[in-house]
């Protein structure tokens, strides 16, 4: 826990508004998140939509050219979309840098034959369909952590039940992390604090939550919380990359996640949109240093949770019944 009222960075165009008599009210300290990743820090960053090894590799020597350090690289299309030597390689490739690596589970209700996904109200989403796609994800999960993947991303609250108790059960890793993606991210804290209970140690919250909610949620949960500083267009397409020093303040502990707007969608990826794939993973890691240039001249670059930290602290569990 910190005080993090203590210190105040500085406000975007603060001086100039303030001698033109135009300055902002005072930060409501009482706003302010109290909480930090274990081992301390406030933010992390994690580059998204990294679809295999090639597009890993322009990530890596991005950063690296850029400067942007990373604590987390995740993939979108799904462990089932990789072959056991390409999930090697990311996870080796990883591990050399001390990154999490972070893939989705199994089949998603948007790329099922059901038909209600591809209705105005989107029917049941991503959620797996049925037995068979709450197996998938298992299978997934089963494959890629013994391949050595430590984080598995989840679309489902009955994905992430299981997984929660076959980690619990040993079938799992007892270290394994599950993150819930963004596309069911909850936008309240009662719900967010459901998907903590059900086993996530990282929760995805939409791009569009207002910084009350983000104190709402505060005030419940101290579990991870993941935000898109810029979302991609099926998102949304919101850039905040101004609001990047408050958006800590109030949601901490916070992945900084630099997605990328105006791009095509690349799930589920193929060597087919091999070009666009790796231009936007690329651009995402400039998008990074954009965002940490932004926090730097702001004075709030500090509280940088340790490089190569990945774990999540301690949250509320629902009881597992035997």
């Amino acid at each position: 826990m910190t005080d993090a009222s203590a210190t105040a960075p500085r406000r975007p165009g603060e001086p100039a508004l303030t001698a033109l008599g135009l300055s902002a009210p005072a930060l409501d300290p009482a706003d302010a998140s109290p909480h930090t990743f274990p081992g301390g820090g406030r933010w992390r960053t994690e580059v998204p939509s990294c679809e295999g090894p090639e597009a890993l590799a322009v990530v890596l020597k991005e950063a690296s050219r850029l400067d942007v350090p990373i604590h987390r690289i995740s993939q979108g299309s799904g462990v089932w979309m990789l072959t056991d030597a390409e999930i090697t390689e990311m996870v080796d490739a990883t591990a050399e840098r001390d990154i999490e690596l972070c893939l989705f589970t199994g089949p998603r209700g948007t790329w099922d034959i059901g038909g209600s996904t591809r209705t105005d109200s989107g029917g049941a989403g991503l959620r797996a369909r049925g037995h068979d796609a709450v197996a998938g994800c298992v299978e997934d999960a089963v494959r890629a952590t013994e391949l050595g993947v430590k984080c598995l991303l989840v679309a489902d609250e009955g994905v992430l039940w299981t997984l929660h108790r076959a980690r619990a059960a040993g079938l799992l890793p007892a270290d394994t992390t599950l993150k819930l993606s963004a596309l069911v991210g909850p936008v309240n804290p009662a719900s967010f604090a459901v998907y903590e209970r059900l086993g996530a140690d990282s929760i995805n919250v939409p791009s569009d939550l207002t910084l009350a909610h983000l104190t709402e949620i505060r005030r419940v949960s101290a579990t991870p919380m993941d935000m898109y500083i810029e979302a991609p267009d099926d998102l949304g397409g919101y850039v905040r990359m101004y609001e990047v020093a408050e958006l800590i303040r109030r949601g901490a502990p916070l992945y900084l996640k630099f997605g990328l707007a105006k791009a095509p969608g690349i799930y589920p990826y193929g060597h087919h949109m091999r070009e666009l794939t790796l231009a936007t993973a690329k651009e995402r890691v400039r998008r990074g240093r954009l965002a940490l240039d932004l926090l730097a001249r702001h004075g709030a670059d500090g509280d940088m949770a340790p490089l190569g930290s990945r774990l999540p602290g301690t949250q509320s569990r629902f009881e597992i019944s035997s």
